[in-house]
């Protein structure tokens, strides 16, 4: 192999506690299906507290908490009653500072979820406009307009599926980008913004590390008349000026976030959830915004080596852009389980497979889990940070054959069926072998857990050092253990197939895309994602290897 090039961003050095993110492993909770303490099906932070352990021994460094607020699950916790408080389901304010307490004393920072595109249609400010008439100042606080006689103000449609406009019975209808229990601000209104504002000081005051901002790309609107067409905003013409979606001035709002978040010592840090074009992310990610967004394009490209090495260099070439550190995600609570996708055949319709319950095409599993720990351990060796979703450290494969009588996803509620939705990535974590929930909770849960999961349990692999759990583990050791500046350098592989950098410190990763084993460069190998019997990386594999000095 000889060297090719050198990307990455400026060393930082040594991390301090202010730049702890740039680097970090992020592991995503979803509360509701983490673990239950009581007993109700429904998982709470109480589960969580019980966990650290757990999650200490796995080696992360930090928790983002998907929505524990108050919501009528319309979509998940993502319709949000109230922003300072806790759903009583999952517990109160004094466990989640028991929780904060607890993943602090671990060395654990905490993340939460921030939803500012809308509220849900329970929240007291939507009843009180609901309550009041047309031109009411309840009403500026949300997208209220005139219908056009018995028709919507616009023919606009729903990412749920159906109209995104709701009437009210009195002329008006309401905006609702997703279902019409998550009714959309008014982020032109000065009484959102100081809302908003108060949110974050409230939690960042308890001792939350950081934010994850949900939709972050739909806040700024422009709701001028006439208003456009669908098929006007579905057109790829607007490059910042588009009504409803990454609009220039939506970075007024962050930049009044950041200066909130740097009057804290360390400064509170925030990740957007931005689905834009890659070359306008980096806006997202800029040390005057959020100063950091998801890059979601390892979890949308296929198993392939020339895809995975143009994403990697156009995505760290983007955070030396920013100033801000990539991030790398291949699972989380809205797709499909990546161990799934990578034991289905190239290019399968994944909403058809889910409609089929998961049985044509047939995953071949043992593929799909060789591959994912090979993409995961190739992600956890880039520079930047990486984001895990609950049971990838596990293997857990979609549940695909969930009865519709179970499903609680909007997407399949308003679609008809059509589009089976998100539920199967979010079915309960199995902590036991055996039992009616396998150790998520006492007797049920809130979604069906699979009997066959108990093979994936917790308990079954903490005793198997080659068991995916086992896997994890020594990797995230090994991860802080070598990760130093945010640089690598791209080796060019004698095989096509193989990508392959070395990391400062004197350490290279190198990963076969392809069939057939390829030979391992020189060196004492740390980690690998397959076993090893001689002295090749096997098919479907990531090696890490230190070199002697």
């Amino acid at each position: 192999m000889s060297t090719l090039a050198a990307t990455g961003s400026t060393s930082v050095g040594p991390q301090q506690d202010a730049a702890w993110w740039r680097q970090a492993v992020v592991y995503q909770i979803y509360p509701r299906s983490f673990s239950d303490s009581n007993g109700d099906g429904i998982g709470d932070l109480r589960g969580i507290t019980g966990k650290v352990g757990y999650l200490r021994e796995l080696g992360v460094d930090a928790v983002w908490l998907s929505p524990f607020y108050p919501s009528a699950l319309a979509d998940g916790g993502y319709d949000v009653d109230d922003y300072r408080a806790v759903d009583p389901r999952i517990g109160t304010l004094e466990e989640f500072d028991d929780l904060c307490a607890a993943l602090h004393g671990a060395g654990i920072r905490l993340v939460v979820d921030i939803v500012p595109n809308h509220t849900s249609n329970r929240h007291v400010w939507f009843q009180e406009a609901l309550a009041s008439p047309p031109g009411s100042r309840a009403r500026e606080r949300y997208i209220f307009r005139p219908g056009r006689g018995e028709l919507p103000p616009s023919d606009w449609t729903s990412i749920f599926g159906g109209p995104a406009w709701e009437p009210v019975g009195d002329g008006e209808w309401y905006l609702h980008l997703f279902a019409p229990e998550q009714p959309d601000l008014n982020w032109a209104d000065d009484e959102v913004r100081r809302e908003f504002l108060t949110t974050l000081r409230f939690w960042a005051d308890r001792g939350v590390d950081g934010f994850r901002i949900d939709v972050a790309h739909a806040l700024a609107k422009d709701l001028t008349e006439p208003l456009a067409s669908q098929a006007d905003l579905d057109a790829d013409i607007w490059g910042g000026a588009h009504p409803l979606q990454d609009r220039d001035e939506v970075h007024d709002i962050y930049r009044e976030w950041r200066r909130l978040f740097d009057e804290y010592d360390p400064p509170r840090t925030a990740v957007a959830e931005a689905w834009v074009p890659a070359h306008r992310r980096s806006r997202y990610a800029s040390p005057d915004g959020l100063g950091q967004a998801f890059n979601f394009d390892l979890l949308e490209a296929g198993w392939d080596a020339t895809a995975f090495s143009a994403i990697i260099d156009k995505n760290l070439a983007l955070a030396r852009e920013s100033g801000a550190s990539s991030t790398w995600v291949l699972s989380n609570h809205d797709v499909v389980r990546h161990a799934t996708r990578y034991a289905l055949p190239e290019g399968t319709d994944l909403n058809a497979w889910l409609l089929h319950d998961g049985a044509e095409p047939h995953p071949d599993e043992e593929r799909g889990r060789r591959r994912a720990r090979a993409a995961t351990l190739l992600t956890l060796a880039l520079p930047g940070s990486a984001y895990l979703y609950q049971g990838e450290e596990l293997g857990l494969p979609e549940v695909a054959d969930l009865p519709a009588d179970a499903l609680q996803d909007p997407t399949f509620l308003r679609s008809s069926g059509a589009q089976k939705g998100r539920d199967g990535c979010r079915v309960p974590l199995p902590w036991a072998t055996d039992g009616p929930t396998l150790g998520f909770g006492d007797q049920r849960a809130h979604l069906p857990v699979p009997a066959d999961f108990g093979r994936f349990a917790v308990e079954t692999q903490a005793a198997d050092e080659g068991s995916t759990l086992s896997f994890y583990r020594r990797a995230l050791a090994e991860r802080r253990r070598l990760q130093t500046d945010e640089s690598l350098e791209w080796l060019t592989p004698a095989t096509p197939g193989v990508v392959a950098f070395t990391r400062p410190g004197g350490w290279m990763s190198v990963t076969n895309f392809g069939s057939s084993p390829v030979p391992m460069p020189a060196g004492r190998v740390v980690v690998s994602s397959s076993p090893l019997d001689t002295h090749e990386v096997p098919a479907e594999t990531t090696v890490w290897l230190q070199r002697d000095h």
